[in-house]
């Protein structure tokens, strides 16, 4: 088999599953996706079913609704050359689990299909902070204990998820804000990494694929997160302080896969010339021995207009190539 056919028969799930597993990436284009793409109206002029329009939905309108999520994240990506998919809209467990099973059989099996699944403690909002803080010091027995009920309520419906078909969790608590975690290393040490170790190891035991989402500075916590054994870390958030793409891989690049590093506030902001230069540097320092894969620091987010997204895609077909790109080989 010729490489064209070798690379037309390996999945886009294939090629994100070697980078969640460090082995040798196959030659072609690196993996890519986001954990959402909120430009779906922009892109194609539909809308995904969510939040309120599920409610008081007869049966026969729910069924109808999860098929056309489902044949919408097909849709997206098949278009933008996903390898993984998450379901953020499905109302429940049931939901995703049906959602799941239409993507496989509309796409054939193409894509990694991943759902929420994260129970540790988040940043919580500025309402929340100082009882939050109060609690952990003040009842520090009872954080624990409600941290580990979470815990186990998590790996329960993990459990229904995994063998109704989905394929991995994303760990979404944020931890860090851009100028460090809102907890202590040590506070984070009790209060944090014993349980995500523990989640992570769970959905691990079931074979599930697990990537673990934080914003901001994670320096600080990054040897406690490496730690807890996910298989990735997402989204190496390069506009917050002492984040560096190449710093970071160098580090831990052969312990976790790497996910993101193209910032997001850049894509708002900046000139051309500055988000071609950062996707650039993205590529240039993740791909190196695999174990790296390609996208935002965030999210694909309402808002954001739709050519400068697409802009980060041209420059993965142009600069995000293992081996030598098909084009190059033709003029050769």
């Amino acid at each position: 088999m010729g490489r064209v056919e070798s690379e037309k028969a390996m999945k886009p799930k294939e090629r994100a599953i070697a980078a969640l597993e460090l082995r040798k990436p196959p030659e072609g284009l690196v993996p890519t996706f986001e954990l959402e793409f909120q430009l779906t109206q922009e892109l194609l002029g539909k809308e995904y079913h969510k939040g309120d329009a599920w409610r008081g939905v007869t049966r026969a309108e729910r069924d109808r609704m999860i098929h056309e999520n489902a044949e919408l994240l097909v849709e997206v990506g098949e278009r933008l050359d996903y390898c993984i998919l998450m379901d953020t809209c499905s109302p429940d467990v049931e939901g995703h689990i049906e959602t799941a099973r239409l993507i496989k059989e509309l796409s054939g099996d193409r894509f990694l299909v991943i759902v929420h699944g994260d129970a540790t403690y988040a940043i919580p909002d500025g309402n929340h902070m100082v009882e939050y803080a109060l609690w952990f010091a003040e009842k520090p027995d009872e954080a624990k204990r409600v941290a580990d009920e979470r815990v186990t309520a998590a790996l329960e419906r993990g459990r229904r998820l995994v063998d109704g078909g989905i394929d991995g969790f994303a760990l979404c608590a944020d931890y860090c804000l851009n100028s460090g975690p809102l907890l202590s290393s040590r506070m984070f040490s009790e209060f944090v990494t014993p349980f995500l170790a523990r989640l992570v190891a769970g959905y691990r035991e079931m074979g599930a694929y697990v990537i673990k989402h934080t914003d901001g500075n994670i320096m600080p916590i990054l040897d406690q997160l490496v730690s807890c054994r996910p298989h990735a870390i997402h989204s190496i958030d390069t506009q917050a302080a002492e984040m560096d793409l190449r710093v970071i891989k160098e580090k831990i690049g052969k312990e976790v896969c790497l996910i993101g590093g193209v910032q997001c506030g850049l894509l708002q902001t900046g000139t051309e010339e500055e988000i071609i230069a950062n996707c650039r540097y993205a590529l240039e320092h993740g791909m190196p021995g695999g174990g790296y894969i390609y996208s935002t620091s965030n999210v694909a987010f309402k808002g954001l207009p739709l050519e400068r997204y697409l802009l980060v895609l041209e420059m993965r077909q142009k600069y995000g190539w293992y081996g030598t790109p098909p084009d190059a080989a033709g003029a050769a």
